[in-house]
């Protein structure tokens, strides 16, 4: 198998309260490979924001990483200066966020933004630079760029505002993107535009993609694997197309029972009872228990790990591999 271009190995995020540490992200491994889109998904509280910052080290007090280790293109990353972690942020590694406007400077214009950053991280003059912002905003569809160049964000449209942030994130062309929840705030007929474009971009310049959201119907048009997270744990990984169509985790099947389907016959969509548990209440053995149907004793006292479960991995009590657990219990 090929060296991946990411691997995050039993990562530990924490944060500090007045009670005490809380853990946020607990011991979450995963590979992406070069070219690959991995989608993240789960109910908001679940860790992924923090994970996808922890990887690039945009967490700050209280937040913490506690443990694991993170290796990129072959060379550990997690214990890197902060002047050379925000050099390979800069170069190698792009990031694009929910709210455009928090990665753009309302003072300064499009144009000098872009071509701030591919100066200080490309060998290229001024003019040239700018030749480049140019060409970046007609690649991701922006209408007339040389004249939107000197535009302040504010002019733009939210639509505009995210593909000016997707040039910005793919300027200095990176092998690795983290894009966290990058439609959520966008109409729709706009996020289907902004999504075809990351597929598009990430094909061109054959660049691989973190992919954080809640929204099931983005994994379903863009992962090519897909990563559930519960409660700060990973509880199921696998291709796109087995975790979709054949999910193993309890909580994987209540989120994709969760896309609506022109097959379904029933007018209301499955939900999941009950709620994320908070940080300071995350129950023993499988967080995900206390709201599991299928649950057996061992779940509320032994934390399952993941491990093979047909054609995905699932950190489950239910899942193949367990002899212990009847079959009809076992596929329910």
């Amino acid at each position: 198998m090929p060296e991946p271009l990411l691997s995050v190995r039993n990562l530990r995020v924490e944060i500090a309260t007045r009670r005490g540490m809380l853990v946020a992200v607990d011991n979450v491994s995963f590979d992406i490979a070069r070219g690959e889109v991995l989608g993240v998904v789960g109910e908001s509280g679940a860790g992924k924001s923090i994970t996808g910052g922890a990887i690039i080290g945009l967490i700050e007090p209280p937040l913490r990483r506690a443990g694991g280790e993170i290796r990129f293109d072959g060379r550990r990353i997690d214990n890197l200066e902060p002047e050379r972690t925000r050099a390979l942020r800069g170069r190698h590694i792009g990031a694009v966020f929910q709210d455009p406007l928090t990665s753009l400077n309302p003072l300064m214009t499009v144009g000098r933004q872009l071509v701030q950053t591919i100066a200080t991280h490309l060998d290229l003059s001024t003019r040239q630079a700018r030749e480049q912002a140019a060409r970046l905003l007609a690649e991701v569809g922006i209408p007339a760029p040389r004249e939107r160049l000197d535009n302040y964000p504010h002019e733009l449209s939210g639509g505009m505002r995210q593909r000016v942030v997707l040039a910005l994130a793919f300027c200095c062309e990176p092998k690795l993107i983290i894009a966290d929840e990058p439609t959520t705030a966008l109409d729709v007929s706009v996020q289907a535009q902004v999504i075809e474009l990351l597929r598009r971009m990430c094909r061109d310049h054959r660049t691989a993609v973190m992919l954080i959201t809640h929204d099931m119907g983005v994994i379903a048009e863009t992962a090519d694997r897909i990563a559930v997270m519960y409660a700060g744990r990973l509880v199921e990984i696998g291709s796109a197309r087995a975790v979709l169509g054949a999910p193993t985790h309890p909580y994987s099947r209540g989120l994709m029972a969760s896309i609506p389907s022109i097959k379904r016959r029933s007018a209301e969509l499955p939900q999941i009872e009950g709620n994320m548990p908070r940080l300071g209440a995350i129950p023993p053995g499988c967080a995900f228990h206390p709201r599991c149907a299928c649950r057996l004793p061992r779940c509320a006292h032994q934390q399952p790990l993941l491990a093979p479960a047909g054609e995905t991995q699932s950190a489950c009590w239910l899942t193949a591999g367990h002899e212990d657990v009847p079959p009809a219990v076992r596929h329910a």
